[in-house]
């Protein structure tokens, strides 16, 4: 797993760079990472480089930490993001981006080291996929993928992170129980099965994804849904706080 980690400060990009060859050493991974100076800089380095995890201080000059993770979410939505921050007033818009977690500063290693631990266990973990039979084929849609499925008459469709739609003929429930397996997936509606982990918001119109796209909650299951979205989001698996 290739990490980038940004900060202004130099002092604390040396700090988390060292806790971070601290992890490589105790925990014996194949983790490496990059440190950078700004968020321009980082930007410009991931129009060419890939990265599996970013560590990124929030206030920042020029671009922030949180202006890049927007910026990054417009053609990334399932990169794992952990901000790193001096100050709260950030939490809720962090997971707005689909944040992984939020760490006050001065960072841990007792909080940092099982966050990255987390992301490096998605990462090497073989994800859950659909076996779908479209018109054109046999497609095979990874779990983490799929943003949401929505049936329309007898045609299911299934629109995924990239904003691609791929479709396929039956009836939700073919699919539901396989989906609904997963705890990321929750159905708001007859029509509708949204993954939670790629949900910015809920609110009073539904469940809004990363492509923009709202899901829609069933009039009667509006209280249901915001439970279940609040109990995900402090699932000890996604590693969340609601900070106040």
């Amino acid at each position: 797993m290739h990490i980038a980690v940004c900060d202004d400060n130099i002092d604390e990009l040396s700090r988390i760079s060292s806790l971070l060859q601290d992890y490589c050493q105790e925990c014996d991974t194949s983790v490496t990472y990059e440190a950078f100076h700004s968020a321009t800089e980082l930007l410009e380095t991931m129009r060419v480089r890939r990265f599996d995890l970013l560590l990124l201080d929030i206030l920042m000059p020029g671009v922030t930490g949180m202006d890049a993770a927007k910026e990054i979410r417009c053609s990334d939505s399932d990169i794992p993001i952990i901000f790193l921050t001096s100050s709260r007033e950030f939490a809720v818009e962090s997971y707005r981006v689909g944040a992984k977690d939020y760490i006050l500063k001065p960072a841990r290693k007792d909080e940092i080291f099982p966050s990255i631990h987390k992301q490096l266990a998605r990462f090497t973990q073989e994800d859950a996929y659909l076996t779908l039979k479209t018109g054109s084929g046999i497609v095979k849609l990874p779990f983490s993928q799929i943003v949401y499925v929505e049936v329309i008459n007898r045609k299911v469709q299934f629109i995924l992170a990239n904003g691609e739609m791929r479709e396929a003929y039956g009836y939700l429930t073919d699919y539901e129980r396989y989906l609904l397996s997963d705890p990321h997936f929750y159905k708001p509606h007859r029509s509708y099965i949204v993954n939670l982990s790629q949900v910015t918001e809920l609110n009073k119109d539904g469940f809004t994804t990363m492509l923009g796209k709202t899901v829609p909650v069933a009039r009667d299951a509006f209280s249901i849904a915001k439970a279940t979205y609040m109990k995900y989001l402090l699932s000890p698996n996604e590693g969340r706080d609601i900070l106040c």
